[in-house]
């Protein structure tokens, strides 16, 4: 049956209509006070698991207006994001991740969370001078993690060829704070709200 492993995949005559990235987002649940009170957590499981949105997301979040040969994923959803643009676009993929859970010698960074800090690192050998990397996750809100991220990165010695999220929590202050002491860095963002 088609969409099985190892089956043809389905053709655009296969699929009933073509999904635009409204539909495609249209999958994206609200959970309201989770993991927290007060706090909107936007659950894209449903649109991870169906193919069509994942596709179209993944396409969307690829079209880089600079040229990379990595792509950063930031844990965790971003991992998934960034592990499928890499694959469709044929560039290798680094994982930023939480202290402690890389295996190999990391650089790291510490962060500013609502009560306290978090730590991000990555290997020392991740990224070099020759590469150019597009920093993916899924949501931008306070911009703590994506500026250590991006701070990580400048450490390695790597270039930032732009900064892609799905989702962008306009008025927390979180792409001012990138802006302020990464002032080229183009933030690339699918919705706002």
């Amino acid at each position: 049956s088609q969409g099985i492993r190892g089956s043809s995949p389905l053709s655009d005559t296969d699929m009933e209509h073509h999904m635009d990235l409204t539909e495609a987002l249209s999958f994206i649940r609200d959970i309201p006070d989770f993991p927290s009170s007060g706090i909107l957590f936007r659950d894209i499981t449903p649109l991870l698991a169906n193919a069509s949105a994942f596709s179209l997301i993944t396409d969307e979040l690829s079209k880089s207006s600079q040229p990379f040969t990595h792509v950063v994923g930031v844990e965790a959803r971003g991992f998934i994001l960034g592990s499928a643009i890499a694959a469709k676009t044929e560039t290798g993929f680094v994982p930023v991740r939480k202290a402690g859970k890389l295996p190999h010698a990391t650089i790291s960074r510490s962060y500013g969370l609502e009560y306290g800090t978090d730590v991000i690192e990555a290997h020392i050998d991740a990224l070099t001078s020759n590469d150019q990397v597009l920093v993916v996750d899924d949501v931008l809100a306070t911009g703590g993690t994506l500026l250590a991220t991006l701070e990580l990165i400048e450490e390695l010695g790597a270039q930032i060829a732009e900064v892609v999220v799905l989702f962008e929590i306009a008025g927390l202050g979180g792409r001012e704070k990138i802006l302020d002491k990464f002032p080229k860095v183009h933030i690339r963002t699918v919705v706002e709200g």
